[in-house]
């Protein structure tokens, strides 16, 4: 998955900046560049560079274009995807299951915005400063020393039910976690990459 920047929605759906984008996509793909500058210097079929292209194409349409940044998943199972408009893109490598769950999957990562797959990727320090929120808000709001325990502790859960796709509410069913709809259909996720443009 490639992020091409353009200044407006006219030229994001310019049928030469599309072309672009997904010549610049195969090529990531088949040449698992290391750096937005290696892609850069890969050659394209007509022979260009994708950077001399690049600047041919900014020439014609007059709009700045560049090339933000790109991730490459090595399936351990297969690739889900998922575009929404022209500003959030997903993969998803899920094993099992069958293709319509791996389409519900990357559009609820584009919906949810999940930053991690799993609780144990999220960094240590970032559950420490989320207790310390948690306490501190917590005996801000006047709340007895005796409880403080339980809801620093259900305050981090939130937060995990927030950024943690298997632990989010499932866009479709939000009765179920979306580590049960994918034990319920036989999958499991492995990785998943999610890029909305400009953040």
């Amino acid at each position: 998955m490639v992020e091409v920047n353009c200044e407006t929605d006219f030229v994001a759906r310019n049928d030469d900046f599309r072309a672009f984008a997904n010549e610049v996509a195969q090529i990531v793909a088949r040449d698992q560049p290391a750096d937005v500058a290696a892609l850069a210097a890969r050659p394209l079929a007509s022979g260009d560079t994708v950077e001399a292209r690049r600047v041919a194409l900014v020439q014609k349409i007059g709009e700045n274009i560049a090339l933000r940044r790109f991730v490459r998943l090595e399936a351990q199972g297969r690739i889900a995807s998922y575009v929404h408009g022209t500003r959030i893109g997903v993969l998803v490598d899920y094993t099992s299951g069958n293709e319509a769950l791996g389409k519900d999957l990357a559009m609820h990562i584009a919906a949810f915005s999940p930053t991690v797959l799993t609780r144990d990727e999220v960094p240590a320090e970032t559950v420490e400063n989320e207790r310390r929120v948690a306490e501190a808000t917590a005996k801000e709001e006047g709340k007895p020393e005796a409880a403080l325990p339980r809801i620093i502790e259900g305050r981090v859960n939130g937060f995990f039910k927030e950024n943690v796709l298997l632990e989010q509410a499932f866009a479709k069913d939000a009765k179920k976690t979306v580590g049960k709809v994918l034990e319920e259909g036989g999958a499991t996720a492995t990785s998943f990459a999610r890029f909305r443009v400009g953040q």
